[in-house]
């Protein structure tokens, strides 16, 4: 987002004092700066390098960095790195800023547990058994402080609870937590040993590799995500009248899985199953899809097909999961009133029940050729009226949860002419959402 609360910049700021008072210099430490400069060089180098092959950060040589150097130094490894990486969204000074803050903090914080345990004697005796102690130690304090951060810059800027802003953010970043630590280790051990600094880099050879790796898997997303982006394109261009509405449907169903507590790659799933669930409409003739009037029963019976047409389009695109099963399924009602099967209750995938309330709710506050757009609250509450007959009551709270909190900024889908919706008189016997015309 370009506009960042108040309350967010404010923390920003107080992360950047902390850091400034970590960088401060102890005249008592002896400070190698040409180890400094190194290693500062080094890692905005290997940074750069992480960014631009979408691999995210690089950490060994700050870990390095915090094994070899007093706080301060090693702290101060961070910032070049941090202030010159690529940023992908706005505001970019001020995102900049606070990476580098967080990560001098938690270089700092690092640093100064592995001295406090006697990790330096280790490593400058090049004893790689008894530096694992306090480097261990030193990871799980770094971790542990980014995901402080983290969680309190996600809680502030995104309005997200606490808890769950920092749900599972530690236990994530442990694993490739401890591999870095493991190879900064590696890293200042041989930079102390007599092979010197030169052997040291050396280690960083393996990461190359598995940097290659991970470049693979990226390349492999992104070709999913080109899948995805060209088959919501086709389904827009066929059906103009609800062009975006993939788009929402799939933000709605992240937010719906995100309040259900669901994990990162179910939440990620179910943004799929929410872009791509209309995919079927592919096999729809064109002229049922654009036409102004009332359908007949068997222009409704064609139309009623199209979640089988998208199974069939997506089926044997694997990465997809459970996704599949939502847009087969996402037009089923609880009270087993619903296409193509007629599913009643729990046989409906949970993944369809939470596109299902996603694209009733679009299909509510989205002005179309043949209704208004309604009023958020107002489909909001259509949505608990229909709970338990036509939506499944857990997805609705969840939903109505996360709007409440959070909003939602209805789109005009039908209306190119930016004239904006008005919400007509409810309907005394309101037809249920989400059913065509």
């Amino acid at each position: 987002m370009d506009a960042v609360p108040a309350r967010a910049r404010a923390y920003v700021a107080c992360v950047v004092l902390a850091a400034l008072f970590c960088l401060r210099p102890l005249p008592e430490l002896h400070t190698p700066w040409w180890a400094v400069v190194l290693l500062a060089a080094l890692y905005a180098g290997c940074e750069h390098i992480a960014r631009s092959r979408f691999v995210g950060t690089f950490h060994p040589v700050l870990l390095a960095g915090a094994f070899l150097l007093p706080p301060p130094a090693a702290a101060l490894v961070a910032v070049p790195g941090a202030l010159l990486s690529g940023v992908a969204q706005r505001p970019v000074a001020l995102r900049r800023l606070w990476r580098a803050a967080q990560l001098v903090v938690a270089v700092w914080a690092a640093a100064r547990v592995h001295w406090s345990l006697g990790g330096r004697d280790a490593v400058v005796a090049s004893d790689f058994r008894y530096a694992l102690l306090p480097a261990g130690a030193a990871v799980l304090v770094f971790c542990l402080v980014l995901t402080v951060l983290d969680g309190g810059i996600l809680a502030l800027a995104e309005r997200v609870p606490l808890r769950r802003a920092w749900r599972g953010l530690f236990t994530r970043s442990l694993a490739p937590g401890v591999v870095h630590g493991l190879v900064g280790l590696m890293m200042a051990v041989l930079w102390r040993s007599p092979y010197g600094p030169v052997a040291a880099l050396l280690v960083m050879l393996p990461m190359g590799v598995s940097w290659w790796a991970f470049a693979q898997y990226h390349r492999e997303r992104a070709a999913h995500q080109a899948t995805i982006r060209a088959l919501v394109q086709a389904v827009d261009i066929k059906d103009g009248y609800t062009r975006g509405h993939s788009e929402r449907v799939g933000q709605a169903s992240m937010m719906i899985a995100r309040e259900l507590g669901l994990d990162d790659d179910r939440v990620e799933v179910l943004r799929f199953a929410g872009i791509l669930h209309d995919v079927g409409k592919l096999g729809v003739p064109t002229r049922l899809l654009r036409k102004d009037g009332p359908l007949t029963p068997e222009e409704r019976r064609v139309i009623e097909l199209h979640p089988e047409y998208g199974h069939e389009i997506v089926r044997g695109i694997g990465f997809l999961g459970e996704a599949r099963a939502a847009v087969l399924h996402h037009h089923e009602r609880m009270d087993g009133s619903g296409y193509p099967y007629g599913l009643v209750g729990s046989q409906i995938p949970e993944s369809a029940r939470v596109v299902a309330v996603a694209d009733a709710f679009d299909a509510m506050t989205s002005t179309r050729s043949y209704s208004r757009a309604r009023p958020v609250p107002a489909a909001l509450e259509e949505l608990q009226r229909c709970a338990g007959t036509h939506f499944d009551p857990r997805m609705v709270t969840a939903l109505v949860r996360v709007i409440t909190r959070s909003g939602w900024r209805p789109a005009v889908t039908a209306d190119e002419s930016g004239t904006r919706p008005v919400s007509p008189p409810r309907p005394r016997t309101p037809s249920p959402p989400g059913v065509h015309r």
